[in-house]
């Protein structure tokens, strides 16, 4: 394959050579691509055969703005074929390629300079005018391989939440389902297409993906659709890092970042080129890559220490409980499942409540006094969601401690979720993980009044557990009459618990 790239004057600005499947573009850096704008550049390159314009140079035009790619077949007898033209457009159909009809090279009659000045006037009418205040918008993308029907609709969901709650507005999504996702890129290649022109179609510079990326993963994507890409892990690491409000929480949110990147700080800024290695990928980059990567081990190592001390002076505090001999009560539960919303309604105090995941991040405590004079010190702690990484929990196991001495969890699960069963399930997991699966628990069904009239109480009979209304106060009387049932009334529990005030 033989291509080059042409200005809007005519003039060739470079020449490339490639082999029979494939053409590298050079790195000519980030000239006029900006909003309403194309790259200023043409390319026209051949092809063996008739296979015409493919994936990858659709990819190519909506990826680097490209002013048109032109296609020219090459036949057997190495004479030139048919020549397809493709460029970038907002049509009203929503298409963003339009392709004109494929003709012989000396059979197109294109007036280039009038086309491509009024295709450019056009995109910058449709382009909106960038309010710089307005919050982050983003691509969202969940690739599938094995879920069940309908489980792709409730992750995507979640997903969404989790971008709001970060504050991220959603442009578009773009769901795929394969045998086996690509190691490289997580996504297949036609997928990048379509991730390209829709973050043109949007004008967005942000994609959000469902999965855990690999940092080779990670970076290729990057790389290819030159955007900014996260992943799950990073999409909570930024949550917890606006919701942490205390200096274990602030701590433990810099250690749990500093841990995901170190695996990914080779990553480098390629801008627009398909080159790896050569000039720029040797001597002294690697040594500056070593120094950052001591300097962030150097930094964990400290962050380690700080919360060593942290988890000292909690574990006297707890002693100090303990010794006082008032049982303690935790909320748990899915995040945004109303956890913080029933400790205010219980204890009449004026905690912090929000319609977002992962609004609570920092323990809160306190008293609750049942009718019959009894007390009891209740927490709300972190929620938790499917498949939170190790690095995550084990950062913060600490903000988790408090539930090491709960004489009873209080489960709290958001009975209007769909898929509620998978909720309770993956809180429990986490459970067990945290050793917690042999402390006494009751389910508390919150928002039942969204449910039909009866429902809610159907439900939390054949679960066991009791339904409540956290927000609109129902349930109540009920919830503190089991609670009380549990930890005073069943023997010999109660005496083993509170015989030594705790564990």
């Amino acid at each position: 394959m033989v291509g080059v790239l042409l200005d809007r004057s005519g003039v060739i600005t470079h020449v490339m050579v490639g082999d029979a499947r494939s053409l590298v573009l050079p790195d000519w850096g980030r000239l006029r691509a900006g909003r309403g704008r194309l790259r200023g550049l043409r390319c026209i390159h051949t092809r063996l055969g008739d296979e015409g314009l493919t994936q990858d140079d659709l990819t190519d035009l909506a990826r680097l703005r490209l002013d048109a790619v032109v296609v020219v077949d090459v036949t057997a007898n190495g004479l030139p074929g048919l020549a397809h033209v493709a460029a970038l457009t907002l049509a009203s159909d929503g298409s963003m390629v339009q392709r004109l009809a494929p003709a012989p090279p000396a059979q197109l009659d294109w007036d280039f300079q009038a086309w491509i000045r009024d295709l450019e006037e056009s995109l910058a009418r449709e382009t909106p005018a960038r309010d710089v205040a307005a919050q982050d918008s983003a691509i969202l993308v969940s690739i599938t391989t094995g879920r069940r029907r309908g489980e792709e609709d409730i992750h995507m969901a979640e997903l969404v939440e989790l971008a709001r709650s970060a504050g991220v507005a959603v442009a578009g999504i773009v769901t795929q389902h394969l045998q086996r996702v690509d190691p490289k890129t997580l996504v297949g290649a036609g997928k990048l297409q379509t991730l390209a022109l829709e973050a043109l179609r949007h004008d967005v510079d942000l994609v959000i993906v469902d999965q855990n990326l690999t940092p080779t993963q990670a970076r290729n994507l990057a790389e290819r659709l030159e955007l900014r890409v996260l992943d799950r892990t990073q999409l909570i690491l930024d949550i917890f890092a606006q919701q942490a409000t205390s200096k274990d929480g602030k701590l433990q949110v810099e250690l749990a970042q500093l841990k995901y990147r170190l695996p990914r700080l080779a990553q480098r800024d390629t801008s627009l080129s398909r080159l790896a290695g050569g000039i720029g990928g040797r001597g002294p980059g690697e040594t500056k890559l070593e120094v950052d990567r001591r300097r962030v081990r150097d930094r964990i190592t400290r962050l380690e220490r700080e919360l060593g001390h942290l988890r000292q002076e909690r574990e006297g505090r707890r002693q100090r409980r303990r010794r006082h001999g008032i049982p303690i009560l935790s909320i748990v539960g899915y995040t945004n499942a109303g956890k913080s919303t029933l400790l205010r309604a219980l204890t009449h105090t004026n905690t912090r409540v929000e319609d977002r995941m992962f609004a609570t991040l920092d323990p809160a405590s306190r008293r609750l006094r049942f009718p019959r004079e009894r007390e009891v010190i209740i927490t709300d702690t972190v929620g938790f969601i499917r498949d939170l990484p190790p690095d995550l929990m084990a950062a913060f196991r600490a903000t988790l401690e408090e539930l090491e001495d709960a004489a009873l969890l209080l489960h709290v699960v958001d009975a209007a979720a769909p898929d509620y069963a998978r909720r309770i399930a993956s809180v429990r997991h986490t459970l067990v993980e945290l050793g917690l699966d042999v402390t006494p628990e009751l389910l508390v069904f919150n928002q039942s009044d969204r449910l039909p009239a009866g429902a809610g109480a159907a439900l939390a009979e054949r679960e066991g557990g009791v339904a409540i209304s956290a927000l609109k106060s129902r349930g109540l009387p009920e919830l503190l009459e089991r609670i009380e049932e549990i930890m005073w009334r069943e023997q010999p529990m109660s005496a083993r618990l509170f015989a030594t005030g705790g564990r």
